[in-house]
């Protein structure tokens, strides 16, 4: 179904327990993205009330359409504020066809870290205006890499459409058939160009730095960490010198987000040992015993404090 930001929907959920519960709202928005909520972002916001109990639960129109599931709210209470989020059925559907028929999510997969274009990024990459995206990171042996594709790169547009941020690119990509070749036009080196890309399946425990997966948890669960680049270091006001690792997410409600790291922050000792770099970070993380209270130093815009994440 269309959908029209205005319209009248339904959630329909057990809030509280409270089963076969239906409220009333409308659209207030789609194509919700960087809210903190997952990685695969375009979510419909709807003002009907979604309270704990209803994630799961079906969101439909007035002609009993199934246009999304309930998902999450924004709250400072944990209750209701007018602010809920669903997952659009478009994107659920062949996540539940893939379960039907493969028994597990299969889903497309470039191997890059990416992130939003600002102004002063474009400035340092050399780009004109502020557009596309900008690759952090390549991950070894992926299809990115394959296809020469590199950190620094700009990239512009997906078969020839253009790419408006990294949510949108995200979300092309894993739902993108496996073995699928497209054509992305990135800006490297100070000039444009178009490279192939065969979409590989997304391994099964795939690396994200600071991730939850896998790993058990500990005070650094939930942050999602990157090199610390020149390029990067400059934007944010330091030195092109500064060493460390620079926060790319961190999920609301996790120990980091309680405790006031912010994306843009750049640890730069864990526990008292300094972290130069992605692989130093890694190692550091990987020491760490669950429920492990943390000390970090952190480098906030040129100002430097300390932040301990205490279970407790």
């Amino acid at each position: 179904a269309q959908l029209q930001v205005g319209e009248y929907v339904l959630a329909v959920g057990n809030p509280f327990g409270l089963n076969q519960t239906v409220t009333m709202g409308i659209i207030s928005a789609v194509g919700r993205a960087n809210i903190g909520i997952a990685d695969y972002e375009d979510f419909i916001q709807t003002d009907a009330a979604i309270n704990p109990g209803n994630s799961g639960g079906a969101l439909v129109n007035t002609r009993g359409e199934l246009i999304g599931i309930n998902t999450a709210i924004f709250s400072q209470s944990g209750g209701y504020m007018g602010v809920g989020f669903a997952v659009p059925s478009e994107m659920a559907k062949p996540v539940m066809e893939s379960l039907v028929k493969n028994g597990k999510v299969i889903r497309g997969w470039l191997g890059v870290s990416i992130q939003e274009m600002t102004p002063k990024l474009a400035e340092q990459f050399g780009l004109k205006e502020s557009k596309g995206v900008l690759v952090s990171d390549v991950l070894p042996k992926s299809p990115a890499e394959r296809a020469g594709i590199k950190r620094g790169d700009v990239l512009l547009e997906i078969d020839g459409k253009p790419i408006e941020g990294a949510a949108q690119l995200r979300n092309t990509v894993t739902e993108a058939p496996i073995g699928k070749v497209i054509r992305i036009k990135r800006f490297s080196d100070g000039k444009e160009s178009e490279v192939p890309v065969t979409i590989g399946e997304q391994p099964k425990e795939t690396v994200r730095r600071g991730g939850t997966e896998a790993a058990p948890p500990t005070a650094l669960t939930g942050v999602q960490v990157q090199n610390l680049t020149p390029e990067i270091a400059t934007a944010l006001g330091l030195p092109n010198s500064q060493q460390g690792v620079v926060i790319d997410r961190v999920e609301s409600g996790s120990l980091a987000d309680k405790a006031g790291l912010q994306r843009g922050d750049v640890i730069v000792e864990i526990n008292r040992k300094p972290v130069k770099d992605a692989e130093s970070y890694d190692r550091a993380v990987s020491g760490l015993k669950r429920d492990e209270a943390v000390l970090l130093l952190v480098n906030r815009r040129g100002v430097t404090l300390f932040v301990t994440l205490d279970f407790s």
